[in-house]
C-alpha cells in the first residue's frame, strides 16, 4: 500500500469516526432531555409587585413515535423543579393525532405553577387536528390561548395567537382580537409559535413575546437556514420597545439529533425597573 493511500484512508475513518461520534452525542442529548436555562428580561411597565416573575418557556416538544411520554415527564419534572410562578408551552407539542399521541402528552397535567400553565398553537399542530389537541390539552389543565389574553395577578397581561400555519384553516393569528383594546400601560407577554410575527407584537406595544419554532437550527446547515427565514433564530433580542425571546426547543424534528444547538428549556424572570 502507498504512504498517500494509506494517509487517505486513516484521514477518511478519522472523518467517519469523529462524524459518528457526533451524531451519537447529538441524539444522547435529545434522548437526555432538555437543559435548564435562565434569563433576566427587564421590562419598563412591569409594576414592583411583578419583580421577579418567573415564566417556564418550553416549546418545540415534538412528540411522536421516537420521543414519547418518557420524553414529556422528563420535561415536567425538570419545570416543576425550577418552582416557576407561570408555565407557557408556545406550539410544536406533538407530531401526530390525538389518538395515536394523547397519551404520550398526559403528564403535562401534573405541570405545577402558581398561575397556570398555557398554550398556543404551532405550525405542527395544524399538521396534526389543531382542534382536537387544544381539546386535549385543555383537558390536562392547561389554558389555550387562542387570540385572546388574560390578566396575571400582579400586574401584567400575558396573550397568546395561534400559529400562522392556521391561516389556512381560518385559524391563524389575530393581534387585534387578542391585544387591540388592551390598556397599553399594563406591561403585556405575548405567546407566539413563531419569530416571524414579532413586528405585529411591536404594532400592537406589546413589551415581551416567547416564542420557538426555530430549534436554534438544530444542526448544520439548519442553523444558516432558520437564520433566512426567521428574525430571530434563538436568544433574547430587542425590536424597538419590544423583546423578543427565541428558545431552541425541547424536542426535535426529523432525526432526533441536535448538533450546537441543544435543548433547553427556560425560565424567563421578569424584572420591574422601579425595583
Amino acid at each position: 500500500m502507498s504512504r498517500r493511500l494509506f494517509v487517505s484512508r486513516i484521514v477518511g475513518g478519522a472523518a467517519a469516526t469523529a462524524a459518528l461520534g457526533t451524531v451519537g452525542y447529538g441524539t444522547y442529548g435529545v434522548l437526555r432531555g432538555p437543559r435548564v436555562k435562565r434569563v433576566t428580561v427587564p421590562l419598563a411597565k412591569l409594576p414592583r409587585a411583578a419583580h421577579g416573575f418567573r415564566i417556564a418557556v418550553v416549546s418545540d416538544i415534538h412528540l411522536g413515535p421516537i420521543l414519547g411520554r418518557s420524553h414529556t415527564q422528563r420535561i415536567v419534572d425538570s419545570i416543576n423543579a425550577t418552582q416557576p410562578d407561570l408555565v407557557a408551552v408556545v406550539g410544536d407539542l406533538v407530531d401526530g393525532s390525538v389518538a395515536d399521541l394523547g397519551s404520550a402528552a398526559e403528564p403535562l397535567a401534573r405541570l405545577r405553577s402558581r398561575h397556570g400553565s398555557f398554550f398556543v398553537t404551532g405550525n405542527h399542530e395544524y399538521f396534526s387536528g389543531a382542534d382536537e389537541w387544544v381539546d386535549h390539552v385543555r383537558e390536562l389543565g392547561l389554558r389555550p390561548l387562542r387570540n385572546e389574553r388574560v390578566e396575571i395577578a400582579g400586574g401584567f397581561d400575558l396573550a397568546g395567537v395561534d400559529d400562522v400555519a392556521g391561516e389556512d384553516e381560518g385559524q391563524g393569528p389575530d393581534f387585534v382580537k387578542a391585544l387591540g383594546d388592551r390598556d397599553r400601560s399594563r406591561a403585556a407577554v405575548l405567546l407566539a409559535h413563531q419569530p416571524v410575527v414579532i413586528h405585529d407584537a411591536v404594532e400592537q406595544g406589546v413589551d415581551l413575546q416567547l416564542s420557538g419554532h426555530t430549534h436554534g437550527g438544530q444542526l448544520w446547515p439548519g442553523n444558516h437556514l432558520a437564520a433566512l427565514a426567521n428574525p430571530t433564530v434563538a436568544g433574547l433580542e430587542r425590536y424597538g420597545d419590544t423583546q423578543l425571546y427565541v428558545s431552541r426547543g425541547a424536542g426535535a424534528w426529523g432525526p432526533p439529533v441536535r448538533v450546537g444547538a441543544s435543548s433547553d428549556i427556560t425560565v424567563v424572570e421578569l424584572a420591574s425597573r422601579q425595583a
